[in-house]
């Protein structure tokens, strides 16, 4: 489980890079523009032409659409009802709307379920999640940020945003049967890579623990939603009201549990949308969800 162990130490890399003077204060800005530029296009372009669709795959594609409309109608009524600030809302709708479904999600459910299960996770991640935050993600960081963008606005942000783009293109490629050349994929494999490793560096370097801070109420009520009841809602979904059984609806339960999606907390930062709040969504709700994760596990193979 290297991919368990890179994340802690990246994330501790850029805890303590906070103490060294000659490394510039807003570095996490490159950091996180170089994700959505490169980083995140590229998995795009590699991962989107290979999928293969069928009518099995609705289970674990609508995983992270109906994760994100829960999110998004629960915080909004919440920031409604309590008078919630637009950026305290939109960070909450965000970080608990996105799971962390690819790096933290495809080893721990290889692990649990194999090669398997991991064919599902991809489906849940991809196609899921990725075009969840590609669209309805920096819709609602558009909206939940200052101004007020009209339609035409917020269109041209989401046309002009990379990993979208590079998504409309992936796209195309796979419905037509295409695929890059073999040396293509593998450029845009390793650039691909440096998704996690670069992102947790970020989240890192803006995780302060401050012990008196505004944000803790919210933190726990951000990664109870997000660990405890949105794998409940989906649990009470598809195995009782559905009645539906076997590893793709267990894999599907399992990646609704996952932590906050870590470019969900970046598109956060970008927009202003409370960028402590959305660093400490992934930088306490990772090691947390190891626990979760466990009790949710132990439900679906007891029950």
């Amino acid at each position: 489980m290297e991919n368990i162990l890179l994340i802690f130490i990246c994330l501790l890399l850029g805890f303590f890079l906070q103490k060294v003077k000659d490394f510039p204060a807003y570095s996490y800005k490159t950091l996180n523009q170089f994700i959505i530029y490169i980083s995140l296009p590229a998995l795009a372009l590699y991962y989107i032409p290979k999928i293969v669709f069928d009518k099995t795959l609705f289970f674990p594609l609508a995983v992270a659409w109906l994760g994100f409309a829960l999110s998004l109608a629960f915080f909004s009524f919440l920031g409604n009802r309590f008078g919630w600030s637009k950026k305290l809302t939109g960070c909450l709708i965000l970080t608990t709307g996105l799971g962390n479904t690819s790096f933290l999600g495809f080893p721990i459910i290889e692990a649990l379920y194999g090669q398997k299960g991991l064919q599902t996770a991809i489906i849940v991640d991809q196609p899921g999640t990725f075009v969840v935050m590609a669209t309805l993600g920096i819709i609602t960081a558009t909206l939940f940020s200052e101004g007020k963008p009209d339609t035409a606005e917020i269109s041209k942000k989401i046309l002009l945003f990379p990993p979208f783009a590079a998504f409309v293109i992936a796209a195309v490629l796979n419905v037509i049967g295409k695929d890059f050349t073999d040396e293509l994929q593998l450029v845009f494999q390793k650039l691909g890579s440096t998704v996690t490793p670069i992102a947790l560096v970020a989240v890192g370097l803006q995780l302060k623990i401050e012990r008196y801070s505004k944000h803790w109420k919210f933190l726990g009520l951000g990664l109870f939603f997000k660990l405890v009841i949105t794998p409940a809602f989906f649990y009470i979904l598809y195995k009782m009201l559905f009645g539906a059984q076997g590893l793709v609806i267990d894999v599907s339960i399992m990646e609704a549990a996952m932590a906050p999606m870590i470019t969900a907390a970046i598109l956060a930062s970008n927009y202003g949308l409370k960028p402590k709040l959305s660093s400490m969504m992934v930088g306490f709700g990772i090691p947390l969800s190891f626990l979760t994760l466990a009790f949710w596990y132990l439900i679906l193979t007891t029950f």
